[in-house]
């Protein structure tokens, strides 16, 4: 059974960091796509981040270039994203998704998602 868990979500100042994880089982994550989405309240679901199958290169939104990271460990068959001097307007539930043989992640379909984690960024 595929499942991915999202953790590391929070509660962090403006200019703060969170580390979020999604950790994948039943199947092997190096030949996924992973991406990473938001929600904010009231809005719709947007790309933040992704990181191609297999070597695949990475794609950023532009409102998170140059603060957000995303990387994966295919030991631990889980992927991440580090971010870092955070704004009020990265608040939402975070989400990731894969989609298998996908080396060009950006502007594509995922099948797989995971449950969320709440970021909130406030003072």
């Amino acid at each position: 059974q595929l499942q991915l868990v999202e953790s590391g979500g929070g509660l962090v100042q403006p200019g703060g960091s969170l580390r979020l994880s999604c950790a994948a089982s039943g199947f092997t994550l190096d030949y996924y796509a992973i991406g990473w989405f938001r929600q904010a309240p009231g809005k719709e679901r947007e790309g933040v981040s992704c990181i191609g199958s297999s070597g695949g290169s990475s794609n950023y939104a532009d409102s998170v270039k140059g603060r957000f990271t995303i990387s994966r460990d295919n030991g631990k068959n889980a992927v991440y994203l580090q971010m870092n001097s955070l704004k009020p307007e990265d608040t939402g539930i975070y989400y990731c998704a894969v989609e298998p043989l996908l080396p060009q992640c950006w502007d594509a379909e995922y099948d797989y998602w995971g449950q969320g984690t709440q970021v909130t960024v406030s003072s």
